[in-house]
């Protein structure tokens, strides 16, 4: 056995949660949830076994060899083996546990050393880089040069996954907010105070979902602060195996919201949610800041949850302007992660449309942060079967609540050929396009 696989034995015991191995009972519960158990059918590819294997490296009886660290890479990390499990056992955490110790252990392929530690640390660790690339892209766009730029040789090198992504990416606009706290007043009677997380992707992708969402909690009665000194949440470092990364920028966003005085920090994208309300277990080895997360996280709630408790009041109402088809598929964290079932319920309040619940919504679409580029096979294997699901519903729009899946699913009506049938939204800018009058608009954030 070589050094590398004896140094991540003893990594991985030290690591993992010898509590949470042994609360699995290996009843099978959650092999029909585990969509890589139900594409490949092997055991070891199943949070079951996966678990087993675990337990087995930390019990001294194998050794991790590339086989090992094959299936934890394979796991989408989508969570939908937590609902499904009878003694809750939270396989998401010992799956982070699991990949800290090879992220730590073990040098990765070329193609995850390059997004790991490029994209994920270099990039998207850090606002103004962030920002900066937000601002090539959306020159780019605007250049003209997407229309013939694959018909450069270069760009025929890069790998179809990117060169997939590149195509639906959506349009870049101006950054939605300036550096520093920007206040934006309730309409009437004021409900509560929310401070909005910006997140990553979403502040450079989607920052027109940012002002809708603002727009929707000053409609329904929330006064929206949004903190500067922000960060990414951390979620795709933690899922990555990166836990120092991870705890450096939770540690940034829990400093950026400790002043702001905030009944509810507001999420709209949600992995992002999942992993804020999940903070305190990045420190274990630190209470005082463990103190401080479990504060943090207390506050956190989806979009959908604060809307939602507003218009069940009659406070603010949602209207198609014409009749419309629309069906839901679920963000894996929100659903498994924090348990968050409210987009539904609000899309099914929106007037003059027609909900279609599409076939297994809650199965991960095969996004799962940056899981599509470095599994692209299965990834794409189970986008294609949900998007016949999605053409089944013959739906005009498909309504996603992550940055993630809006992307993924975008790709994958593409793939489809389904451009000219069905429009992928957020939730957010679905809602803010049907919210009726009653209470009185916002001036944009600019």
């Amino acid at each position: 056995m070589d050094k590398w696989n004896e140094s991540l034995a003893k990594q991985l015991q030290n690591t993992l949660d010898e509590d949470q191995l042994t609360q699995c009972m290996r009843c099978g519960f959650c092999l029909p949830a585990c969509p890589t158990y139900r594409e490949t059918g092997f055991e070891g590819a199943s949070p079951r076994g996966r678990i087993a294997l675990m337990k087995a490296v930390y019990d001294g009886q194998i050794k991790p060899d590339q086989n090992f660290i094959n299936q934890i890479d394979l796991c989408l990390g989508c969570r939908a083996c937590e609902p499904a499990c009878p003694a809750g056992v939270p396989y998401g955490q010992l799956l982070e546990q699991t990949r800290a110790a090879i992220h730590q252990e073990r040098p990765g392929s070329k193609k995850s050393h390059i997004l790991q530690q490029i994209l994920l640390r270099d990039v998207i660790s850090h606002p103004r880089r962030l920002k900066a690339l937000g601002s090539l892209l959306r020159l780019y766009q605007r250049s003209g040069m997407p229309k013939w730029i694959n018909k450069v040789p270069l760009y025929r090198l890069l790998p179809e996954p990117v060169r997939e992504m590149e195509r639906i990416l959506p349009d870049v606009e101006s950054p939605a907010f300036s550096p520093g706290t920007r206040v934006y007043p309730s309409s009437g009677k004021k409900s509560g105070r929310v401070g909005l997380f910006l997140g990553c992707v979403m502040d450079v992708l989607f920052n027109r979902t940012h002002r809708n969402t603002i727009r929707l909690l000053t409609s329904a009665g929330y006064e929206v602060v949004v903190p500067g000194g922000q960060n990414c949440c951390g979620a795709l470092h933690a899922h990555a195996g990166d836990r120092e990364q991870a705890i450096r920028l939770a540690k940034q966003n829990i400093q950026a919201f400790a002043g702001a005085k905030v009944d509810f920090i507001c999420s709209n994208a949600g992995g992002c949610g999942a992993m804020l309300a999940e903070y305190a277990e990045l420190f274990k080895e630190e209470p005082n800041w463990r103190e401080q997360a479990l504060e943090f996280q207390r506050k956190v709630k989806d979009v959908s949850e604060l809307i939602l408790e507003q218009a069940d009041s009659g406070l603010i109402t949602f209207s198609a302007d014409r009749h419309q088809r629309i069906t839901y598929q679920d963000s894996c964290h929100l659903i498994n992660g924090m348990r968050v079932f409210a987009p539904r319920t609000l899309l099914k309040q929106v007037k003059n449309t027609t909900f279609v619940e599409l076939k297994e919504a809650n199965r991960c679409c095969g996004s799962a942060g940056i899981y599509n580029l470095l599994q692209t096979e299965m990834a794409n294997r189970l986008l294609d079967e949900k998007m016949n699901h999605v053409k089944n519903t013959q739906a005009d729009l498909l309504i996603t609540s992550n940055p993630g899946c809006f992307l993924q699913m975008a790709l994958g009506v593409k793939r489809a050929g389904l451009q000219k049938q069905i429009k992928v939204m957020h939730l957010a800018d679905f809602l803010a396009s049907t919210l009726q009058p009653g209470a009185k608009k916002q001036k944009h954030p600019s």
